[in-house]
């Protein structure tokens, strides 16, 4: 097989601690639930991908529970291999092929969200 893997260039950023246009690139808020507090034309998104985000059930039964974390990145990456969110995914991805992306989330422990789980899973996409 021929050719190189094309790097992808995705941050993940916390959507209170960015401006409208801090930084380049395409900005895709990664949560199923609009973030209490920022107005729409604060967050200055070019995208709300509300399907690639774990679903409501799973998100309530995690919790932020960092103890259930292992157990909800597994369910999650289960999720996301099935439509819509692997629609979704598959749209992230070549979105990121293609230009930087800052994928948004409100959630506090970034490392035990969501938004990690799908960065990740990008980042292994290629």
């Amino acid at each position: 097989m021929t050719g190189a893997s094309k790097h992808l260039d995705i941050r993940l950023e916390r959507v209170y601690s960015v401006g409208p246009h801090a930084g380049a690139g395409y900005r895709i808020l990664v949560d199923r639930l609009w973030p209490r507090g920022v107005s729409k034309s604060e967050a200055g998104l070019d995208e709300w991908a509300k399907d690639v985000a774990p679903s409501t059930a799973l998100r309530r039964w995690y919790g932020h529970d960092v103890q259930r974390f292992e157990e909800f990145a597994r369910r999650y990456r289960a999720e996301l291999t099935q439509p819509p969110a692997s629609i979704a995914l598959r749209h992230l991805a070549e979105v990121a092929e293609k230009r930087t992306v800052v994928m948004l989330t409100a959630t506090r422990d970034i490392e035990h969200s969501g938004a990690w789980v799908l960065l990740q899973s990008l980042l292994r996409t290629k």
